[in-house]
């Protein structure tokens, strides 16, 4: 299924890092050492308290938002609190090369974090918004972040899939699923002759970028969940300008566990049902 809304990997890099580094002090943390032993087993973290920013100032507008209760995770709270300050960073840094000039339009980051997955098993969030330095339209913030309380990891990926032949599977369903709504939208559009063929050139190019066959172009994932708290489908998110024109948005591919689970890591797969 294919679904549409209206990149910032160093962020999310540098998230993983703090995941990885809880509680090793011995050495330098690792984006992959992500494992379950990143605090000690039974450690219990103390809550964090997410406050919501808004500031208004002559030359910036900066606005982010929390999900009600993420705090009963700390360390996907702290995971989503990074997030934001990284993007608040790279924002104030835009304001201090202004060096005192007025933008045309003041620079702005606005970033809503959302709740959508909380059982014992799966925390997941999102987090959508846009930071604007400048130029024709601003730059979008997109990233999903799936949290597993009993292993105290941030999934992963890479660590979700390692085969790079699993990843082939996801990139071609993925591409089917989107080549089937862009040939839908260029009916609904009524296009015919050259400019149907151009535009179906250029949105197959772009598909065809956006899913090369790795982890890295998948990054981006929110379990979609059984009535049992099992994981019945994962939905990959592509932001604005990775699988389509800036102007089509967010979109997304669900790819059902049924297609999922024989690619998937052992240490993963009683996270799936299939049917």
């Amino acid at each position: 299924m294919i679904r549409r809304s209206p990149t910032f990997a160093l962020a999310f890099a540098f998230v993983l890092v703090l995941i990885a580094g809880c509680g090793r002090e011995d050495a330098p943390p690792t984006p992959s050492a992500t494992s379950p032993d990143a605090q000690p087993p039974g450690a219990v973290a103390a809550p964090v308290a997410l406050q919501d920013v808004i500031e208004t100032k002559p030359d910036y507008i900066v606005g982010i938002s929390y999900p009600q209760g993420i705090g009963r995770h700390p360390m996907l709270a702290q995971a989503l609190q990074a997030y934001a300050e990284s993007a608040r960073a790279e924002l104030m840094q835009a304001v201090a090369g202004l060096q005192g000039r007025k933008p045309s339009a003041p620079y702005d980051l606005s970033l809503q974090f959302t709740g959508l997955v909380d059982t014992p098993r799966i925390v997941a969030a999102a987090a959508d918004g846009s930071s604007y330095t400048g130029g024709a339209h601003g730059n979008p913030l997109v990233q999903r972040f799936v949290w597993l309380p009993q292993r105290n990891e941030m999934l992963a990926a890479q660590q979700l899939i390692v085969d790079a032949a699993g990843w082939k599977t996801v990139s071609d369903y993925s591409r089917e699923q989107l080549m089937t709504a862009l040939s839908q939208q260029l009916d609904e559009d009524a296009l015919e002759g050259d400019e149907r063929a151009q535009m179906l050139r250029s949105g197959s190019r772009m598909i065809e970028g956006g899913t090369a066959p790795s982890a890295e172009n998948f990054a981006r994932f929110e379990p979609v969940m059984n009535a049992d708290g099992s994981i019945r489908a994962l939905r990959f998110v592509f932001p604005p300008a990775q699988v389509g024109p800036y102007s089509d948005g967010t979109r997304s591919v669900d790819v059902p566990a049924q297609v999922l689970l024989p690619l998937v890591a052992p240490d993963y797969k009683p996270l799936f049902r299939a049917g």
